[in-house]
């Protein structure tokens, strides 16, 4: 057993972690990582005392606390309301009891469930050992990217709730010792290019502070579809967070993000670009997911997912062209 250290941050500025401690929200990925040998931080800096607040913004927007928990913010009349595809995102993840422990910073710092990450003692996985190799490739691809992958990694984000995010143009607010900083939710993760073991744009020091998004025009048209293996506490095979309003029949604004594909939530913008000023027909629909899947690169074993990207992208927006905007 190795032992670790523990510290509870009673500010923000008391929060920033050393370069061998890691931050503990609700712990429901990192204490696990630290139970398989993946993570051994010298120290767990608690940040589960800082701002849960849940709060509109003066811009018609809203702010979430980093420590709020998961459970919260989804029931939120605020949030079910104004953000009704967020608060179905969470809900599509995990179970109760982990939405009740899970934080909003936690939620987004998570890492890859991918098996051969997780196994630290018998696979080579550049995001864990730089350098080592990675066994995922020619190996069981089922879980893996289709897009921005490299040949140094294709493992996909886990979350549900980021995929939310990002098609609600969120921004993630972040402080370290030299102030404070915000990052588009589009900028905040990286691909894993030749260094797979960099995932987000933080700095070493910074921490997440709130999540902000600003007022949705998408709220009475906006859906979350997660397809899975089973039907509860299971990651996405392919994840659909989209939002659409209509002038005149005709497609004024769209927002598709996909998760299940990629090391982030993936924003299908040329799908969102040939969209925009169309009539949303069947074949509109089609020819928009058609221009983004151009870009994708199964692996033998997800194959499968280019069709399943297709069919729940065209369910979820063929349902929401008869949503009142």
């Amino acid at each position: 057993m190795n032992p670790v250290q523990y510290r509870r941050a009673e500010s923000v500025e008391d929060a920033f972690p050393g370069a061998q401690w890691r931050l503990l929200g609700g712990g429901t990925n990192l204490v696990d990582l630290m139970r398989k040998g993946v993570e051994h931080p010298a120290g767990l800096l608690d940040v589960t005392g800082l701002s849960e607040e849940i709060a509109a913004s003066d811009d018609g927007g809203l702010v979430i606390g980093a420590a709020a928990r998961n459970s919260a913010v989804a029931a939120h009349p605020l949030v079910r309301r104004r953000y009704p595809m967020l608060a179905r995102a969470i809900l599509a993840g995990a179970s109760a009891q982990i939405r009740n422990m899970a934080t909003v910073g936690g939620n987004l710092m998570q890492r890859t469930r991918c098996a051969y990450f997780a196994d630290a003692a018998g696979s080579r996985c550049n995001k864990r050992a730089p350098g080592s190799g990675c066994d995922a490739i020619g190996g069981f691809t089922r879980y893996h990217a289709i897009f921005g992958a490299s040949p140094e990694c294709v493992a996909t984000h886990p979350s549900d709730m980021a995929v939310a995010l990002a098609a609600l143009d969120a921004r993630v607010n972040v402080a370290g010792p030299g102030g404070t900083r915000t990052i588009p939710l589009a900028e905040f993760y990286r691909l894993p290019g030749d260094r797979p073991d960099l995932e987000t744009t933080l700095g070493a020091d910074e921490i997440i502070v709130s999540v902000a998004m600003p007022a949705s025009p998408f709220a009475g048209a906006s859906a979350y579809r997660k397809v899975r293996d089973r039907a509860s506490y299971a990651f996405a095979l392919v994840s659909v967070a989209a939002g659409v309003t209509l002038r005149d029949g005709v497609v004024d604004d769209v927002r598709i993000a996909l998760g299940g594909v990629a090391a982030r939530p993936w924003r299908a913008l040329r799908a969102e670009e040939t969209l925009r000023g169309t009539r949303p027909t069947d074949e509109a629909i089609d020819a928009a997911i058609t221009a983004e899947l151009a870009s994708a690169e199964p692996l033998p074993g997800n194959e499968f997912k280019i069709e399943l990207v297709r069919r729940t992208t065209v369910a979820v927006l063929s349902e929401l062209r008869g949503t009142p905007a």
